[in-house]
């Protein structure tokens, strides 16, 4: 590499050097890929964790009030707490339920195999290929599958999305039959019991 006199870099490429490039290139993205794929396991595991983790704090804060309404051991009264039920309480239990627990990966499918041993992010790419299938429409690409899902249709996300699906694949619960077009795969249906 050299500067030049308008401080641009200039690539000097020797014969035989520029057949390695595209070697290296595929090692680097290929390294790059599986970096992306791990941090988004451990973000989903993350997640799980933090929803168990709220689960939990809510718990403690509903057995707050129910104490805060136990008589009082030197005059008899009650505390002025009321005890009611918070409608969160029963949001985040169904959020937790949905999540993955900690640690998780995508199981391979198999006959009977629930939807909800996977995380959201996985259940939410299940339902939209069921519903496309359930009414007969083709397969998604993942561009596609971002604008449905209103994420910003950037290779980011775009990327991001396709190691989730491409994971799915692999594990068996979505089928590619053209390249980088996705649908359900033979048997997988609803989100009830996997067929």
């Amino acid at each position: 590499m050299v500067v030049n006199a308008q401080n641009c870099l200039e690539v000097v490429v020797f014969p035989g050097v520029i057949d390695a490039f595209p070697l290296v290139w595929d090692k680097h993205e290929l390294a790059a890929r599986r970096r992306v794929d791990g941090l988004w396991e451990e973000a989903d595991r993350i997640q799980a964790e933090l929803a168990a983790a709220e689960l939990e704090w809510r718990e403690w804060a509903i057995a707050r009030r129910r104490v805060d309404t136990v008589p009082a051991p030197d005059d008899g009264a009650t505390a002025e707490a009321e005890v009611t039920a918070d409608p969160r309480d029963a949001e985040v239990r169904s959020a937790l339920q949905d999540a993955a627990k900690p640690k998780s990966q995508v199981p391979v499918w198999r006959q009977g195999l629930a939807w909800s041993v996977v995380s959201v992010d996985y259940q939410r790419i299940l339902q939209v290929l069921a519903d496309r299938a359930r009414l007969h429409q083709g397969p998604l690409t993942c561009q596609e599958m971002a604008a449905v899902f209103g994420m910003d249709v950037v290779p980011t996300r775009v990327e991001a999305l396709r190691s989730k699906v491409k994971r799915l694949v692999a594990r068996g619960w979505l089928a590619e039959g053209q390249p980088g077009r996705f649908t359900l795969a033979a048997g997988v249906s609803g989100p009830g019991g996997g067929s």
